[in-house]
């Protein structure tokens, strides 16, 4: 028999019944990169490829009992948040995360839906700003996020630099914004680290319906690195690998907004 030690990482989100994203989304990809995943369950959600048919939040005594139950056994080594549905369930994350000094901590700030709606209330979405993104490490921002942060358009190169600078004094050491709602046929998310540096990752806009979760795996892939003892640097690089390779294998699963193929990395196909 073999053994070996493991990175442990924590994913604390809510469940997406239908696979394709939240902490299913979150555990396929960090078992993809080799870690070991545990979970905080925010909420449960009904939904499939088609979209959300029901959502019921967690009590907050059980997500007080499932932060204390993993931190008196598992050695997490970095961690990551999701949808957490409302202000109070907010306001427990962030109770949790500073009673059990939980880094390196990637938040991925999941207020605003795709088509632009908004997931969060008005409380959430302080708590978050407010609250939250001071204790990240990273922040992950698509650009509907990053204007809700900034409270301003971003329609330019030089607005996202702008935003990713006032995003980073909000608290954030590290942020992400993701260009995948820009039009043409390049992505460029653009990243702001803690010590001053920025870069583009650029990638092709790849034509498919099939990205449902796609916010959920390039943040939990940046845990694993993280998890695994990575750089801040080294992990968002690796993180943004691994999403595009994925992208490029497609599955056929539901009728509608489909899931990743999380383990297009290993050339399954």
């Amino acid at each position: 028999m073999s053994s070996k030690e493991v990175p442990q990482t924590l994913t604390i989100a809510g469940s997406d019944s239908g696979g394709g994203a939240g902490m299913q989304a979150d555990i396929k990809t960090m078992q993809e990169n080799h870690v070991f995943a545990t979970n905080v369950v925010v909420g449960l959600t009904a939904q499939n490829t088609l979209g959300v048919q029901m959502v019921q939040p967690t009590d907050v005594e059980m997500i007080d009992a499932q932060f204390d139950s993993l931190f008196d056994d598992f050695d997490i080594k970095a961690a990551k948040t999701g949808a957490l549905f409302d202000q109070i369930r907010v306001s427990a994350v962030i109770k949790n995360v500073k009673k059990h000094n939980i880094h390196p901590l990637v938040v991925d700030p999941v207020m605003v839906a795709k088509g632009g709606a908004r997931l969060l209330d008005d409380q959430g979405i302080h708590a978050i700003i407010n609250d939250l993104l001071p204790l990240a490490d990273i922040v992950t921002p698509n650009l509907p996020e990053a204007q809700v942060m900034y409270n301003k358009p971003i329609e330019t190169k030089d607005d996202v630099i702008d935003a990713a600078s006032f995003i980073q004094q909000l608290g954030a050491k590290n942020v992400i914004i993701k260009g995948g709602h820009q039009s043409g046929d390049l992505i460029e998310d653009y990243v702001l680290l803690e010590n001053g540096d920025s870069f583009i990752m650029e990638s092709p806009k790849y034509d498919t319906v099939r990205k449902h979760g796609t916010g959920d795996t390039l943040s939990s892939a940046i845990v694993a690195s993280l998890a695994k003892g990575n750089s801040v640097e080294d992990a968002i690089i690796e993180g943004k690998t691994y999403i595009d390779k994925i992208l490029q294998s497609e599955i056929l699963v539901g009728h509608g907004h489909g899931p990743l193929s999380h383990w297009g990395a290993e050339n399954a196909f």
